[in-house]
């Protein structure tokens, strides 16, 4: 029976102190716009994932028709979205080792008027693969995998970046 009080008041003490401390659960952001216009291309993975995150917020629209540019509030500007792939080691005869995947983002955020939000800014990520060639669609499955969780940081970086804007 004493421990069972024993634990209650623990559990109590840890919720009363998290609730103290302002702990709160991640909620979704809140933009200083309701339309952006994306020039993404259609092809691009990042550009996928980044309007669907934008929409699931149901905040804001995201256009993607040049010929609607004039409804958005701001213009998302994309300078550079590439992926590379770096040899970083070899054995003594020469076969590949290690790989660099990279992701680069380079963006800038301004209003139709001209008024630059968020000056031009890079994201890059990068991972390290090793290579063998015993298990070549293992690690293509990886890279893709390893792609995949590089993109998924850079759109939460650029999401915390568009919540930052406070004005227009």
């Amino acid at each position: 029976m004493q421990r069972r009080t024993l634990l209650i008041l623990s559990a109590s003490a840890v919720a009363l102190s998290l609730s103290g401390c302002g702990f709160a659960l991640r909620k979704a952001p809140t933009f200083a716009f309701t339309t952006l216009y994306s020039g993404l291309a259609e092809t691009s993975p990042l550009g996928v994932e980044l309007r669907r995150s934008l929409q699931a917020t149901r905040k804001v629209e995201v256009i993607t028709e040049a010929r609607r540019i004039n409804e958005a509030q701001v213009i998302l500007d994309v300078v550079n979205d590439l992926r590379e792939k770096v040899v970083l080691s070899r054995n003594a005869s020469g076969q590949v080792r290690e790989f660099q995947l990279r992701l680069i983002f380079r963006f800038k955020l301004r209003t139709l008027a001209g008024k630059e939000l968020i000056p031009e800014t890079e994201i890059t990520q990068q991972r390290d693969i090793s290579f063998n060639e015993s298990a070549v669609l293992a690690k293509e499955a990886e890279e893709a995998l390893l792609y995949r969780d590089m993109q998924s940081d850079i759109v939460q970086q650029i999401m915390r970046r568009l919540a930052a804007v406070t004005e227009l």
